[in-house]
């Protein structure tokens, strides 16, 4: 059995949405200066590094990150490498070969080689509208992609966040698959269920093989 963490480490200075504040750790008891502990201080968006958008982070009446269902985030999923010019459209969906029982996906592009610069990578790979749409009629239940947002670069209509939150599909942003081989693992994704939270940044491993029944 072999685990593949794909969380982004958090640290300063790491690639954050522009629209996002950068993260801050900041030490407040030390054993160098005193202290009994260590402790630090976290701040941070709901949405920095490896992270899982709730449906509430756009539907104002859709699930909060509390109470979003493990049976969701656990379970078979699907890698593929997807190696686009730009956006992902329904077209690359259809030659992807998809099975149609599938549940969740993680979209493996060019934005994984992108995770170690410090500089937000404008250029980035997002999910376009008619693929949102294509996976909305598909039922899926989860989609991961390997930067801080499904939504293409560009202005922003946010059409694809709406089409899939308001499906109930949740989303796992930020994914770091640089060392992923597309192909079938378990996915276990534990977002922190912060109470009423549009979503939170989460520990994501693949198993592989995948672990039966799950």
């Amino acid at each position: 059995m072999r685990f593949y963490d794909i969380t982004v480490t958090l640290r300063e200075g790491m690639p954050t949405y522009p629209s996002m504040p950068k993260p801050d750790f900041r030490p407040f008891k030390r054993i160098a200066a005193g202290d009994p502990a260590n402790a630090t201080l976290l701040s941070l968006a709901s949405h920095t590094g490896t992270h899982v958008d709730a449906p509430y982070h756009f539907e104002e009446t859709g699930q909060t990150i509390d109470q979003v269902s493990l049976d969701t985030l656990i379970g078979r999923a699907r890698v593929v490498e997807i190696n686009a010019g730009g956006d992902i459209t329904a077209s690359d969906l259809d030659q992807a070969g998809l099975p149609a029982n599938l549940e969740r996906v993680l979209f493996k592009t060019r934005n994984s080689a992108h995770w170690q610069s410090g500089e937000f990578y404008a250029g980035y790979c997002g999910l376009a509208p008619d693929a949102a749409r294509w996976l909305t009629e598909r039922r899926l239940r989860l989609v991961g992609v390997d930067y801080l947002s499904v939504e293409p670069s560009g202005p922003k209509g946010y059409s694809t966040h709406h089409s899939l939150l308001r499906k109930g599909i949740i989303l796992l942003e930020g994914a770091d698959l640089s060392r992923v081989p597309p192909g079938d693992y378990t996915l276990v994704c534990l977002p922190l269920p912060v109470q009423g939270a549009d979503g939170s940044p989460a520990r994501a491993i693949l198993v592989e093989p995948p672990v039966p029944g799950l």
